[in-house]
Formats: C-alpha cells, structure tokens, sequence
C-alpha cells in the first residue's frame, strides 16, 4: 500500500514561493502517476498538477485560478518524493493541498486518484 507524506506549507504573503513536497513508501514510485489537488475552505477539490512515471507528461488545469505559468510539478524517483514549486503566490492560492496517485480516469477529478496525503495547509496573506 502507497502511503504519501506531503511537507512544506506555511504561511507566505503575496508574490512569495513555496515549495511543497511529497514524500511515498510502498511500491515502486517511478511507476507510479503523481497529481497535486487542493481544497480550500468551502470549495471542492480541485486538481493543480498531474506528472508521469517518467515526468514524460505534466499536466495543468487551464480553468478557473489557473496555476500554469505559476507552479511547476516535478519529481525525484531517487529520492521517491514529488514537489510542486509555486511561485507568484495569490490569496486564492490559499487551500490544503494533497499529493496522490493516479489510478485511471481524467486526471482532472480526485476520483481518478487511489492514495491520498494528510496534505499540508499553504496560506497566502494579501
């Protein structure tokens, strides 16, 4: 079974960085598909980054608040943790955010994903 450790939240004012990252046991990381979601207060979850085995294919969402352009998904198979560097950080930004493995289906929706983090909490101050 996958377990996911994310670290790296706290507290940041506006135009600040951050850089979360995710930490797996269990299994073979290279293998697995990685996205980064958040939630914030009221909201449902919503999907930031997605990243291959390989980091071959990255994805963002072009919706809403977008992150593109913002953040960046990457990952380190020899140390088995994936990070999401976000930078430009907004008031919106401000949410729980999670790590978790892929299993099938649109990257785009928390379904589609099997193992979940704990997360950690990002607060943006304006």
């Amino acid at each position: 079974q996958v377990q996911l450790v994310e670290s790296g939240g706290g507290l940041v004012q506006a135009g600040g960085s951050l850089r979360l990252s995710c930490a797996a046991s269990g299994g073979t990381f290279s293998s697995y598909t990685m996205g980064w979601f958040r939630q914030a207060p009221g909201k449902e979850r919503e999907f930031v980054a997605y990243i291959s085995g390989s980091a071959g294919r990255i994805y963002y969402p072009d919706y809403g608040d977008s992150v593109k352009g913002r953040f960046a998904i990457s990952r380190d198979n020899a140390k088995n943790t994936v990070y999401l560097q976000m930078n430009s950080l907004k008031p919106s930004d401000t949410a729980v955010y999670f790590c978790a493995e892929y299993r099938r289906g649109s990257v785009y929706y928390a379904t589609s994903y099997d193992y979940w983090g704990q997360g950690t909490r990002v607060t943006v101050s304006s």
